[in-house]
């Protein structure tokens, strides 16, 4: 009976769940596991987090102004209005993560995934967002001025009203990607996928559309005057009211 009772209770206790990872011991520098951790309003400016588990962690309104965070965790994180300027994301997995408002002037998100990640109305100008993952994200009213957005994937991404003036988005997905009223000043979208994308009334003056494929995209009221729009597809495209580069308006 006391070998069978001793037994039992080592399965008891081997089922029951580890501890919570301690919020401490991050801000300690003693861990890098924190995954669902509360650590809002956190002071991590310039903290290594490299390849940290901070996945579901709340991050709200945390400062991570220049954090080392590439190849950290954190899908579904909350990092509302958080301060992640200049901040090193490479590779990092913000999958679901909530970023609304937050500030990620010159931020390094170069192969992130931000897959349906909520970042609307954030600061973005100059990030750094080559081959990232945007499918299906909200950015709506974000600022990403000037940002190298080279191959990111912006499948069913909503960008309305965002301003991307002088974006670099060279062979962008943005297939069916909702850019409603967005500003496109001076973008280089040379090779860009927009089949399908929604760019009613949005800006386009003086963008390099050069062999990008419009195909069946929505351009009504867009202004186009001065664009480039040598090789580009346009089949089945909606110009009803645009302004086209030569400074006419399409009926």
């Amino acid at each position: 009976m006391t070998r069978r009772f001793l037994v039992l209770a080592l399965l008891l206790v081997l089922a029951t769940p580890g501890h919570a990872a301690d919020p401490g011991e991050l801000l300690a520098g003693r861990s890098k596991d924190c995954s669902g951790c509360a650590l809002a309003g956190a002071r991590l400016k310039r903290f290594d987090l490299s390849k940290a588990d901070l996945a579901g962690a709340n991050l709200a309104g945390a400062i991570l102004h220049r954090a080392q965070l590439a190849g950290a965790d954190l899908s579904r994180a909350n990092l509302t209005r958080a301060n992640l300027n200049k901040t090193d994301m490479k590779h990092a997995n913000l999958a679901g993560a909530r970023l609304g408002e937050a500030m990620l002037y010159e931020a390094d998100l170069s192969e992130a995934d931000l897959a349906r990640a909520d970042l609307a109305g954030a600061m973005m100008g100059a990030s750094r967002l080559t081959f990232a993952k945007l499918e299906g994200a909200n950015i709506a009213d974000a600022d990403l001025a000037d940002a190298q957005m080279h191959g990111a994937k912006l499948k069913g991404a909503d960008l309305s009203r965002s301003d991307l003036g002088q974006a670099t988005l060279r062979r962008a997905e943005l297939e069916g990607a909702h850019l409603e009223a967005a500003s496109l000043l001076q973008a280089d979208l040379r090779g860009a996928d927009l089949k399908g994308a929604d760019l009613r009334n949005a800006d386009l003056m003086h963008a390099d559309l050069t062999g990008a494929d419009l195909s069946g995209t929505d351009l009504k009221g867009a202004r186009l005057l001065l664009a480039r729009l040598t090789d580009a597809r346009l089949d089945g495209a909606d110009l009803a009211g645009a302004i086209m580069p030569d400074g006419t308006t399409h009926e």
